[in-house]
């Protein structure tokens, strides 16, 4: 299931400058969320395992049932929506998953998502939102006006943009230290912003699904792109150090304009 891929070149430099003990693995087949009975043969190419668990008190009524595996005491990594590579600090040492999904990517492409993986492993960030919630995510849940799952999907990008406001400067950074890296992160930067033109007026008038559109506005965060309102109030300082707090009554507020027009 797990096949250590090694690392050189400058994803050896990126993993030895943010997460020199982590281990990177091509997987043999996709998941959303690693199914616990897999997850135990990880045991045997990592040195331990410590599953990461939340407090049931966090998960709101009819939430969907991977916050409630994330509440349970297995082993659960990856969640909906994580893309081709995700990881996980619940392993000594942290690992790195690259999924099947991404056969046929263009290989710089591949190397910039693990590379991206690496720093996040190093910035300590959560690993799912509702670690960035905590105990807000109830109250988060309560003033959004969406689905559960709706509710679900907002909450994962507005911790994707946090996430985002801290990695930018890594990644701008690497211009001359890891300069074929940071030249895939500026191109998936301005692929993305073709996409972000239209989206304030796709949203206003309905053609967009809210939460749809905010997943792809916050993943823009991380990049140096201009985001689209009301989406560009998340790209400052006053997100980055009040998080949840800030997120929470950002959504409130956003919907409810979204909602009087």
């Amino acid at each position: 299931m797990f096949d250590r891929r090694i690392l050189t070149d400058e994803l050896a430099g990126i993993r030895d400058d943010h997460a020199p003990d982590a281990l990177v693995f091509d997987t043999q087949r996709d998941f959303e969320t690693l199914p616990p009975s897999v997850g135990e043969n990880l045991i045997a190419v990592v040195e331990g395992v410590d599953p990461l668990s939340y407090d049931e008190s966090w998960i709101p009524d009819e939430a969907p049932e991977t916050l409630s595996r994330l509440a349970s005491e297995s082993f659960t990594v990856g969640a909906p929506g994580d893309g081709g590579v995700c990881w996980t600090q619940q392993t000594t040492p942290p690992a790195v998953f690259v999924k099947p999904r991404l056969a046929g990517s263009p290989d710089g492409f591949v190397r910039f998502l693990i590379a991206e993986a690496l720093v996040e492993i190093g910035l300590d960030c959560s690993e799912h939102f509702l670690g960035f919630f905590g105990d807000t995510y109830p109250d988060f849940v309560d003033v959004v006006p969406l689905s559960p799952s709706g509710a679900y999907q907002l909450a994962a990008a507005l911790h994707t943009a946090h996430i985002g406001l801290r990695t930018r400067d890594v990644f701008a950074d690497w211009t001359e230290a890891y300069p074929d890296l940071h030249a895939e992160w500026v191109d998936a930067g301005e692929r993305l912003e073709p996409r972000l033109g239209g989206l304030s007026r796709d949203v206003a008038v309905g053609g967009t699904d809210f939460a749809d559109a905010a997943e792809l506005a916050c993943s823009a965060v991380k990049h140096d792109v201009e985001l689209p309102t009301p989406f560009d109030t998340l790209d400052t300082a006053a997100y980055r150090e009040h998080g949840p707090a800030f997120a929470a009554q950002w959504a409130e507020k956003t919907l409810e304009a979204l909602a009087d027009t």
